[in-house]
C-alpha cells in the first residue's frame, strides 16, 4: 500500500468516525470537534482494519492526520 493510499485510508477512517466532511492533513483534531473518546474510536476502528495494536502511551501522539499517518505508517510496514 502506497503512502498516499493509506493516508486516503485513514482520513475516510476518521471522517466516518468524528462524523464529518473533510479532515486537512494538518488540522488539529480538537479543531474539528474531536475529544479524546472520539480519538479512541479512531484508533480502535484503525486497530481493527489493519489488525495493528496501539499501546495507550502512543494515542497522546494523535493530534491530526499528518501524526495518524506517521503512527500507523511505521507499524503496517
Amino acid at each position: 500500500m502506497s503512502h498516499e493510499d493509506l493516508r486516503e485510508k485513514l482520513r475516510a477512517i476518521v471522517a466516518e468516525v468524528a462524523e464529518v466532511d473533510e479532515v486537512p492533513d494538518d488540522a488539529a483534531f480538537k479543531d474539528l470537534g474531536i475529544d479524546s473518546m472520539m480519538a479512541i474510536e479512531i484508533i480502535a476502528e484503525i486497530e481493527r482494519t489493519y489488525a495493528i495494536k496501539v499501546p495507550e502511551n502512543e494515542l497522546e501522539q494523535v493530534r491530526d492526520l499528518n501524526s495518524v499517518v506517521a503512527l500507523i505508517s511505521g507499524k503496517i510496514k
